[in-house]
């Protein structure tokens, strides 16, 4: 297992409360890294001497602005490549956005920005073609992040949205498997026997969320680097042994909730959706692999 990113969920915090949020992101989210984790992670990096990428994510990373610029500088300082993801609220205008940028002009290698009509009433929306063009010039490189809407979903009709738009399609996971996943074309659980997105048995990076966990998956973690450092996380990392991950990598989702005897609907949305609600119910048989609170709408009881 070489880890090269790592992907700081700087916030859980949010100006928005998209439907198909990941971590359940909202304004009254709690969670934010402060600088002493910050530190205390950039060394842990450094002594594990393989990631290459940070990237600062969210919730809403601009919601705490001088803290976003130092991390990037900082990370930039020691070595590291940083990117950024963000939903560009920040951009009112091209001048504004470019003085929002600017100090991370020769810092950042990579700014995705979410565009797509959960974020706005157009794909590309006014403040997403502010940043780009700020972004174009000042000299950082930029991208754009789009997610279909659901074919047949509400919230197409509603917003009177062409389905697919650009993009690629959301996982129904977080947010979405409670607000999107009812309308969604549904498919049989059993052929859901592999995981489609993400490499658990050697994944190449992982989040990092301001409670310490390392999140293989959004809410599926490898433990807490506040508790145990990276690089013994990293060397002890047994999935086959891990019980989510094990039945997981043995035959997907399908696998998980025969694996654990969990009672279970005959079709799902997406391989996320059926992997998500049997998460959901065994989080408390297994809390330390299945955290924070909040990654699933748990906001009174956060772990």
């Amino acid at each position: 297992m070489t880890l090269t990113g790592l992907h700081l969920f700087l916030t859980y915090q949010c100006n928005y409360e998209c439907d198909h949020c990941f971590v359940w992101g909202s304004p009254s989210q709690r969670g934010t890294m402060t600088l002493h984790q910050l530190r205390e992670i950039y060394d842990q990096a450094g002594e594990l001497g393989s990631i290459e990428w940070i990237y600062l994510e969210g919730g809403e990373p601009f919601l705490y602005y001088p803290i976003l610029v130092w991390a990037a500088r900082e990370a930039a300082r020691l070595g590291f490549r940083v990117g950024i993801v963000s939903n560009n609220y920040w951009a009112t205008g091209v001048d504004d956005a470019v003085e929002w940028l600017r100090p991370l002009v020769n810092v950042v290698q990579d700014l995705s920005i979410s565009t797509d009509l959960f974020h706005d009433d157009e794909v590309m929306g006014r403040q997403q073609r502010n940043a780009m063009a700020a972004a174009q010039r000042l000299g950082i490189p930029i991208e754009a992040m789009v997610c279909e809407l659901p074919t047949g979903n509400s919230t197409t009709r509603a917003r009177g949205a062409r389905a697919p738009v650009e993009g690629g399609p959301i996982g129904f996971r977080g947010r979405a498997a409670v607000k999107l996943a009812a309308e969604a074309r549904k498919h049989p659980w059993r052929g859901f026997d592999e995981c489609p997105h993400e490499k658990l048995d050697s994944p190449s990076r992982v989040h990092l969320d301001p409670l310490g966990h390392l999140h293989l998956c959004q809410g599926l973690t490898m433990g807490n680097l506040f508790e145990r450092p990276l690089t013994e996380i990293v060397r002890t990392y047994a999935p086959r042994e891990h019980p989510i991950v094990g039945p997981l990598l043995a035959g997907g989702p399908a696998a998980l909730v025969q694996e654990h005897g969990l009672a279970h609907e005959e079709q799902y949305a997406d391989a996320c959706h059926l992997c998500y609600e049997a998460r959901v119910m065994l989080r408390e048989r297994f809390p330390e692999w299945l955290a924070p609170g909040q990654v699933y709408g748990d906001l009174a009881h956060l772990r």
